[in-house]
């Protein structure tokens, strides 16, 4: 396994992380990426860096960060964004894991990357709809602000240091995962103590 190798897939996995925060964010940074010869993709995934993939994922980025701004369409949002995170997230690890049978290619994308953007999107959605019940949405656009900083600043930081981004990467959704653990807990405790009482 060469180094290249272990530098690719850092980056398909730190990109698809990244689209647990933003959809189309990591898929625009890495076109732009690929697009300037930082990266490069495997063979078949050359479109990223063509000029309609381009065009197209920065009016997309741009739609997606506006509308997150919006109060009762950022909770909307969140139910299209997860299935949407898992498939831009299993594209981009993907697209730069030098495999070459096809099956393995796409399912360690859909292992690493899809799930990594899966469980990256499920933390920011149980996030917002803290904020929603506890703010009424006011703090809403403070959360937002954050998931487009992080998804902006952590998909440049993988691009550029793959290898201490993924260790970040992996920080996070070991977090993400003990709070979704914690909150799940929490939920069979109250639901226990709620039938007894009954």
């Amino acid at each position: 396994m060469s180094i290249e190798w272990i530098m690719s897939a850092c980056i398909g996995v730190g990109l698809a992380a990244c689209c647990g925060f933003r959809v189309f964010v990591p898929l625009l940074i890495a076109s732009i990426a690929t697009k300037l010869g930082i990266i490069g993709t495997m063979t078949g995934f050359e479109w990223l860096s063509g000029w309609p993939a381009l065009l197209g994922l920065s009016i997309a980025t741009v739609f997606e960060i506006g509308a997150y701004y919006i109060p009762w369409l950022d909770n909307v949002l969140d139910t299209l964004a997860t299935p949407a995170s898992i498939i831009a997230g299993t594209l981009l690890s993907t697209s730069f894991l030098h495999i070459d049978n096809p099956v393995l290619h796409w399912g360690l994308g859909l292992m690493l990357g899809g799930s990594s953007a899966g469980i990256v999107q499920a933390g920011t959605s149980l996030l917002r709809l803290g904020s929603t019940a506890t703010t009424g949405g006011i703090a809403n656009p403070v959360v937002a602000t954050g998931e487009n900083v992080a998804s902006v600043g952590l998909s440049v930081f993988t691009i550029l240091l793959p290898l201490v981004a993924v260790v970040i990467v992996a920080a996070v959704l070991l977090f993400v995962i003990g709070r979704l653990l914690t909150r799940r807990k929490i939920w069979f405790t109250r639901s226990a103590n709620n039938h007894r009482l009954q």
